[in-house]
Parts: C-alpha cells; sequence; structure tokens
C-alpha cells in the first residue's frame, strides 16, 4: 500500500494502521507504556514494575517499540553497562488515550468480574 498522502483506515485489512493498532493490544506494551510514564528506566526496573513480564517477552515488546519510534534505547558506556528505556515525544502522545484505557479498567474491573461469575455461574447449568 502507497502511504504518501493516502488516508489511513483500520477498518481496511491491507492499511498499516491496522498494525500499529495491533501492536497497541499487544499483551504487554500497554504496561510498557504506563511504566515508562514515569520517566527513563532501565529493563530490571521495568520488570520490576510490569510483575509478571518475562525477559524475553519485555525484550520482544521493547525491541518492536523502539522499531516503531515510540521509545528509544540509550546505553551509557560504564562498567557494567548501563541501559535505560524513555518514551519518545510520539509514544508520550499515547499517555493520555492509555491513561485512561488504565482508569476505565481500574473503575470497571469489579463490575466485569461480577459479570463475568454471573455469566460463568449460568453456563455451567
Amino acid at each position: 500500500m502507497d502511504t504518501t498522502g493516502a488516508e489511513f483506515n483500520v477498518m481496511s485489512p491491507d492499511c498499516p494502521s491496522r498494525l500499529i493498532l495491533q501492536r497497541m493490544g499487544d499483551k504487554w506494551t500497554v504496561l510498557v507504556f504506563l511504566a515508562l510514564e514515569r520517566g527513563p528506566r532501565r529493563f530490571s526496573q521495568l520488570r520490576t514494575d510490569i510483575g509478571g513480564v518475562t525477559p524475553k517477552a519485555l525484550t520482544h515488546t521493547l525491541r518492536s517499540l523502539e522499531r516503531d519510534g515510540l521509545l528509544t534505547r540509550t546505553m551509557y558506556p560504564q562498567v557494567p553497562p548501563r541501559v535505560e528505556y524513555e518514551l519518545t515525544e510520539a509514544g508520550k502522545t499515547l499517555l493520555g488515550p492509555l491513561g485512561s484505557v488504565r482508569d476505565w479498567a481500574q473503575g470497571n474491573a469489579e463490575r466485569i468480574i461480577l459479570s463475568r461469575t454471573a455469566f460463568d455461574g449460568l453456563a455451567g447449568e
């Protein structure tokens, strides 16, 4: 698909913006953004902040976001080497929408859990 001057439409199966939207739906992407909301973080800090993410999954997510230009990886020449990850200006523009999604999820978690419990109870009958 030629992207020069083209309008993007995530509903079109050939639109590159669909791949970007899929990246936002990745299991760890939103949590990486929310962890980096406070500023630059080291890999180990991100793992601690995000609880439950494996090193392999975190590395894959960080590389993908770096490739997309949404975060930077800075290596400092010291012993041992220090690496920090930070959101780019483009990445920071996602903090507002992702913060709203986080707030919605936290605000509706109890309602959704109750709904699931009720549904599962009916499905078992």
